[in-house]
């Protein structure tokens, strides 16, 4: 299998799925535990499998990893299985052009904490460097968290009269985004974010998928997110889509998949 690899990032496919409840038994389970352990087994490809909370599916399947023939090849033997598709989702792992930059935090460390000093300053700069460059390693080459809850939506910028995000000059995006971030950050060590781009390659322009151990995480950060100015104005949001997250022969007999 020739392998395809884009550019800059990884593939991010989220597969949902139903499952028919005449075949799913014990040789089905382990057809479908081999096409995982197949993905995983040349690393850095990860999977993610969650017992989906309401009816949009029952079962969810977030794959990951530099090599799309790989994702793809997962996706068809997933086909071939019970388990029914009703919804997908690919994307790519991308750092965001809006991030902060040293000159950023100097200014910051000056307004915000009234630091003066120029050895002080430096001091401070070189250790968050050194978190800015894990936080852009792990948006471009995420390792996916051990957490219970997972939610996941694709969303748009608005590009209605004058509320073009389009439209808005790259400082005046910046300027938004950096306070929409801020509202992230107060999350930190509760929530994990991956923000995904998808334009040109699906329906919405990102996908956001969000884990968490308290699923009332899930729910806080969205809703203060909403009231922030970019989502005010300019946020269009996809189906949201919930589930447990659990190992693959667990979330497989959870559905009704026997293993």
């Amino acid at each position: 299998m020739e392998t395809v690899e884009a550019s800059s990032g990884w593939g991010v496919l989220h597969l949902f799925y139903d499952v028919d409840p005449d075949a799913g038994d014990l040789a089905a389970a382990e057809s479908i535990l081999g096409a995982l352990n197949s993905f995983t087994e040349q690393a850095p490809h990860q999977v993610c499998t969650f017992a989906v909370l309401g009816h949009k599916a029952a079962l969810g399947i977030m794959a990951i990893g530099p090599d799309l023939a790989r994702l793809q090849a997962l996706q068809y033997a997933l086909n071939r299985s019970p388990l029914i598709p009703t919804w997908s989702y690919f994307s790519l792992t991308e750092a965001s052009e809006y991030a902060m930059t040293a000159d950023d935090e100097r200014d910051r460390l000056r307004a915000e904490e009234s630091i003066t000093d120029a050895t002080e300053i430096e001091t401070r700069l070189a250790a968050w460097n050194e978190r800015i460059e894990h936080y852009r390693e792990q948006r471009i080459h995420p390792q996916l968290p051990d957490r219970k809850a997972i939610s996941f939506y694709p969303m748009s910028k608005r590009r209605t009269g004058t509320d073009n995000w389009y439209a808005l000059s790259f400082a005046e995006r910046k300027n938004f985004m950096m306070g929409h971030a801020a509202v992230g950050r107060r999350y930190a060590g509760r929530v994990t974010q991956l923000i995904t781009g998808s334009t040109g390659l699906d329906d919405w322009e990102w996908g956001v998928t969000l884990f968490a151990d308290d699923p009332g995480e899930l729910k806080a950060i969205v809703a203060e997110m909403r009231f922030d100015a970019v989502s005010v104005r300019f946020a269009e949001f996809g189906p949201f889509i919930t589930g447990l997250v659990l190992e693959p022969a667990v979330a497989l007999r959870r559905v009704g998949v026997s293993s």
